[in-house]
């Protein structure tokens, strides 16, 4: 009986570890796919930045400021948003752009730069490119209205006496060789 018992207790705590150790992949699994995810915004923009920042200007926090301000200057969307959540745009309220461009002299990884970012202005790791259309499968009848004119105003075009779904489909139809490139149709 006594045999029985250890055996059980045995079972039920080496069934308990596997249990633990499942759990605890499982949950290092789900952070590593939602941090590929996080600071999408940030992390890209950083890279593209430090890619065009001169070798004799890469250690010089005044330099890589001006750099900044330069791209954050012709910015759009999302990117414009970072900026401004930075400090790096005219009309920020906000200045925490020493906190980008001193890592960044030291050559501190971008996702490194982005993270401790986060802890100082949570929405910068919140910020997500929006998803492009794919020209060549989209199917425009199955669009909302309001995913039509997203389309329309993405362009700087609005759709006058517009009353039907049928009539943005028609414009966005007309405008598409001016602003989709050929490649895409």
């Amino acid at each position: 009986m006594n045999y029985f018992v250890g055996t059980m207790n045995l079972s039920v705590v080496c069934v308990s570890l596997a249990f633990a150790v499942f759990s605890l992949l499982a949950d290092r699994a789900r952070a590593k796919l939602k941090s590929d995810d996080d600071c999408e915004v940030c992390i890209k923009f950083l890279t593209r930045l430090s890619d065009t920042i001169p070798e004799e200007d890469a250690n010089k926090m005044e330099r890589i400021e001006k750099h900044l301000r330069k791209a954050c200057a012709s910015a759009k969307g999302k990117e414009n948003r970072f900026c401004y959540y930075v400090g790096a745009t005219e009309d920020a309220a906000t200045g925490i752009v020493n906190e980008v461009t001193k890592p960044m002299s030291w050559r501190k990884p971008v996702n490194k730069i982005c993270e401790s970012l986060k802890s100082k202005d949570a929405q910068i790791c919140e910020l997500k490119y929006e998803k492009s259309i794919d020209w060549k499968t989209v199917d425009l009848k199955k669009l909302r209205v309001k995913e039509l004119k997203k389309i329309l105003s993405d362009w700087g075009e609005e759709c006058k006496g517009c009353a039907e779904k049928t009539d943005f489909i028609k414009l966005i139809e007309q405008l598409k060789p001016k602003y989709v490139p050929h490649q895409e149709l």
